[in-house]
């Protein structure tokens, strides 16, 4: 069994993970960094040079072959859940945990994240907060869709996070 993490940009996937999987005692992989490793340029370079439908396409191999492996935890990109595909793998090898913020949160961590300009290239030709909002209105009911359960991670600690999802797991099983 898998762990996949999903949710918009800076909701916390790739901390929480890490965190989740060390607790746990499985692996850790992250398909955004495994399209970069790829890829060998960033996402910035990759969307610039051959567009977001060359992206999505290397997210998809990517999520097929992580949907194969066995105990891990899987940051996601926060676009995963566009691809039907990636839905039905994440689904059918593993649990889908939602990770929430609202759009000032995510706002708040996307300023303060230095590698914001090469992992998180604009969306949208709109304005920064309105970006978020579009993008997340569009893609709420594909998480909701998507997930087994969700946490808010709006103003709540790793530990605590991690603790939540740990109890879930232990529901679920």
């Amino acid at each position: 069994m898998n762990i996949f993490l999903i949710g918009y940009r800076c909701t916390g996937k790739s901390s929480v993970g890490k965190s989740l999987a060390d607790r746990l005692d499985l692996s850790f992989a992250d398909s955004d960094s495994e399209v970069v490793r790829e890829q060998g340029i960033s996402i910035s370079e990759m969307v610039s040079k051959h567009g977001w439908d060359f992206f999505r396409e290397k997210e998809r191999e990517a999520i097929k072959r992580l949907s194969a492996a066995d105990k891990h935890v899987i940051a996601t990109g926060g676009g995963v859940v566009l691809n039907p595909e990636n839905v039905k793998d994440m689904k059918e090898n593993g649990i889908v945990v939602w990770l929430k913020a609202t759009p000032e949160t995510i706002k708040q961590r996307i300023l303060q994240d230095e590698n914001t300009a090469d992992l998180r290239p604009s969306l949208t030709s709109k304005g920064f907060v309105e970006e978020i909002q579009e993008i997340l209105s569009e893609r709420t009911p594909l998480y909701e869709n998507t997930m087994d359960f969700y946490i808010d991670t709006d103003h709540v600690g790793l530990n605590e996070i991690c603790s939540f999802i740990i109890s879930k797991l232990q529901q679920k099983s």
